[in-house]
Parts: C-alpha cells; structure tokens; sequence
C-alpha cells in the first residue's frame, strides 16, 4: 500500500523487473489518457490519441508474439496477467478506454491463436509498424427491445474466392477507431456467435478491412448512459467481399476451443482498473477534506483497500491456471472471478460516493463517469446467467463456460 491508496501491484503479482518496467510505462501512459478521458466521454469520440501514445511507447501489441515484434503476452503467450495488469491500469484511467484497449488485445490474441502463418506475417506488421488496432464483434440481438423496429443480424454468400455478407450489427466496439475487425458470422443465419442456435461448426472468424466502402457506420444507435467513448456503433455490411484469405481458423473453433473463456476475466480487470479509480479518488477526497479520523469513513476506505487487493488476488489465481496449462479449472475459475469483482468492484465505487458525498458525481469528477461506466459495462454478460453457470458446474450439470445460456 503506497501514501496515497493505490496497492502496490508488484508485491501481490510476483512480477519479473522486466514486467514491472513494462507496468510503469502503461501506467505512464495511462495517467496522459485520464486528463483526456472527460472529453471524450462528453463528445462520444473514440480515444485515438490514447492509442496513438501506446503505440508511441511500445505497447501497442500486447498478444503479439515477439518474433513478429510484439510483446508477447497473454492466455495464449503464456503470461496473462501481465496482459490483465496492462489493461486494468488503462482502466483506471478510463473504462471505456480499457475496453477499447482489451477488445484490440483479445483480437490479436485470436489471432495469434489461429491465423495462418501468412495471415499473421501480413495484419501483425500492420499492428507493429503501423500501429493498426483490431477489434472483433459479434453482436447480433435478435429479440426487439420495446419500440424497436429494427432487426440486426447478418447474412452470407459463398462465392468464387470467398464470401459476401450482408446484414448488420450492434454493439461494434471501436467503429470509428479500429482497421480492421474479426467478424463472428454464422452461415446458418443472423445471431453471430453469442445469438445463434445452429451448430458451432457454422460460426466463422473472417478479417474485415474497415475502410471498405461497403461497410458502414450508423452512430445514431449508440447514446448509451456509459462507456460512451468505445463508441461501440451499428455496423452495416452491403455486399461486402471477405477473400478466403481473410478467413481465421477452422469453422467453429471459436467455441469449440473455448476462446471466450480466456477473455471473461480480461473484463474482470477492467471492471477491477475502474473501481481502483474510484478507490484511488475517495483516499485523495477524504485526505483533503480532513475526513480521515472519521470511523465511517474508515470503514468505507477500508472496505475498498480489501476489495481491490481481493480482485487483484483473483486475477492472479486464475492467470497462474492458464499459464500452468489447467486450461479446464482456468475457464471455470475466470467466470467465478468475473463474477466476484463485478460485486467488489461495485460495491466499492458505492463506497467511494458514500465517503466523498455528492460533490464527487459532480462533473468533472471522474467518479460520475466511472460510476456510469462500470454500470452500464458489468451488463456485458448477465451476472445472474453466470453465477447460474458456476452453479450448474459445481452440481456436475450441462453447463456452457462460453457464452452462459441455460
């Protein structure tokens, strides 16, 4: 614990100097990212300055091996938590940042994970040359929310050398900042990934060039309460031609191998990085104000110190499964710890606006935008679906790890 709240990350992780050197750029980084955070969640523009300063100081390709000049990190690298580390720093200075930042890194992890040798040789230059960020989406809700007239979803052709897809989807993390995305189409019909009912074996993984003149973006879809600045648009796709050698994997490998499942606490860091922003907010307020002999006070500080060294503990558990090779306690263990820090992280912003009052929800304080942030992101899977799914394998029932349906 160091004079001013934040937990001293290197004495829980166990870190080499290597990735503690590695640690205190991003966290160099990170604190330029904060004093432009407020602005771009009022405009809803996504961080590309942030990115342009990763990229600046070497981090922009995180789950890039290091013989294609990456940094080499993360499930498929063979060390997560430094990966984890790295973006709940990015985090807490900026949650829709982080997720910005951890879709970019999940990608090039997929990539790593099943792109050809050419495939890897051709996008990854662009990642370390070129500073291309890469993004993968899914989303395609096919029940309508009340007044929505709209249906998403995507089609494909098979055609000569390739595919053509038409449709649409939602939830497009980074549509105006990314180059490239990982597109999850199902050839039985709409429902990418996350919604579809067919067999695994017809999801694809197929690279979209976004600057296509095919593709593009309605921003009029996204005025969301939080995590405005991932700018997460509805795409639209208009005949658009995916070459057979943007084709990753083999068709349903995805799920098949259970990739979904070594991003689920990558979302747990984040949502961990933006209740330490909140922490780190309340002990500065409370110092300032004098407030510190006050026992409830105390209590809330207290609580928040042991709920951030709890979720830093938990991501340190589950990286030492993935990294040891425990592939099948390692999925299981990253949904129980989505699970616990989404509470933890929670409640800890609660108590942060407990001991500062309501001059901290007032703007510019990044306790408003935090709060609103962690909010509307911990919706990205349903917590109640999860702790079902954790009960359902501790009781030895069917369960799926992925994406939690019953």
């Amino acid at each position: 614990m160091t004079t001013n709240g934040a937990i001293d990350v290197t004495s829980i992780a166990d870190l080499s100097a290597e990735r503690k050197e590695l640690l205190g750029r991003v966290a160099e980084v990170a604190k330029e990212c904060a004093g432009r955070a407020d602005t771009y969640d009022r405009t809803a523009r996504f961080p590309a300055e942030d990115f342009d300063a990763l990229f600046a100081a070497g981090l922009h390709a995180p789950a890039v091996p290091r013989d294609h000049g990456g940094l080499g990190i993360g499930p498929h690298g063979g060390d997560a938590l430094t990966l984890w580390l790295m973006t709940r720093e990015l985090a807490k200075a900026d949650l829709s940042l982080g997720r910005c930042w951890e879709g970019h890194a999940n990608s090039l992890g997929l990539l790593d994970a099943f792109a050809s040798a050419e495939q890897k040789e051709r996008w990854f230059a662009g990642v370390v040359r070129r500073g291309e960020k890469w993004v993968a989406w899914s989303g395609e809700p096919q029940a309508p929310k009340p007044g929505e007239r709209r249906r998403f979803g995507t089609g494909l052709t098979k055609v000569d050398g390739g595919w053509v897809l038409n449709g649409s989807k939602v939830f497009a993390t980074s549509a105006t900042g990314a180059q490239w995305a990982i597109l999850f189409v199902n050839t039985a019909g709409p429902g990418g990934a996350k919604h579809a009912e067919a067999d695994p074996d017809a999801l694809l993984m197929l690279a979209c060039d976004l600057s296509d003149p095919s593709v593009t973006v309605d921003d009029s879809w996204w005025d969301p309460i939080g995590m405005r600045a991932t700018v997460s648009h509805l795409v639209e796709f208009r005949d658009t031609f995916l070459s057979e050698e943007n084709v990753i994997g083999e068709p349903g490998a995805f799920i098949r191998d259970g990739w979904k499942t070594a991003f689920v606490p990558h979302y747990a860091a984040s949502f961990l990085g933006a209740a330490e922003g909140a922490y780190e907010y309340a002990v500065e307020y409370v110092m300032r104000q004098g407030k510190a002999a006050d026992p409830y006070v105390q209590h809330r500080v207290g609580s928040m110190a042991v709920n951030v060294e709890s979720g830093l503990l938990w991501l340190k558990h589950v990286a030492r499964m993935w990294d040891s090779g425990r592939l099948d306690e390692a999925r299981m263990a990253g949904s129980r710890a989505r699970h616990v820090i989404e509470h933890l992280a929670l409640e800890t912003v609660d108590n942060c606006v407990r001991a500062c009052g309501a001059r901290s929800l007032v703007r510019p304080s990044p306790v408003e935008r935090i709060l609103r942030d962690l909010t509307f992101y911990v919706r990205h899977d349903n917590d109640d679906h999860v702790l079902a799914t954790i009960g359902r394998a501790t009781l030895g029932e069917t369960h799926d790890a992925t994406f939690y349906k019953p």
